[in-house]
């Protein structure tokens, strides 16, 4: 419990100090999206499960058009009440109908088990699709659901199914 109280004091600082630098500055384009998530950790699993809370990054100045549609980078992390923690870096797409939006995300990370599930492996892939809603001109909120698995890269592959609700702002 503990891993969350530090969490939010790392996210809740970063804010703050991005927010300063963004006044400092006077950046006029906007091109960083931050995503703040809160859910339900491997929640198919009752021995297991675990209220979880990360973060991600997004600058939208690598977005990339390709034939699978607009892509960019996306570097994040997240801890869950057990101790475990997954620090990760990968690509999106984000395909907009209106005011909805509908998200993928691959991202390869590192997995370290604290006291929670052993999913077999340092190195894990997460799996994601994040539906969200426009709600004002630079933020969202959405749902999204999240898969880990080590590809059978260890003796074991257990994987873990997530849930998250998630706030998206855009600076």
């Amino acid at each position: 419990m503990n891993y969350l109280r530090i969490c939010y004091l790392v996210i809740l600082s970063f804010l703050i100090s991005s927010s300063i630098i963004a006044e400092d500055t006077k950046v006029s384009n906007e091109n960083t999206k931050f995503n703040i998530y809160s859910g339900m950790f491997d929640f198919s699993d009752n021995g297991k499960r675990s209220t979880l809370i990360g973060f991600q990054h997004q600058n939208t100045d690598l977005n990339r058009d390709t034939f699978l549609g607009n892509l960019s980078p996306i570097t994040g992390f997240m801890f869950t009440a057990d101790s475990a923690a997954y620090l990760y870096t990968g690509v999106q797409a984000q395909y907009s109908l209106g005011a909805l939006n509908i998200i993928p995300s691959f991202a390869p990370g590192l997995y370290s088990q604290g006291d929670g599930k052993d999913l077999g492996h340092l190195l894990e892939f997460k799996s994601e699709v994040q539906i969200s809603l426009n709600l004002f001109q630079n933020s969202q909120l959405g749902l999204s659901y999240n898969h880990l698995s080590n590809a059978s890269l260890g003796d074991k592959n257990p994987g873990a199914n997530s849930y998250m609700f998630n706030f998206l702002k855009t600076f």
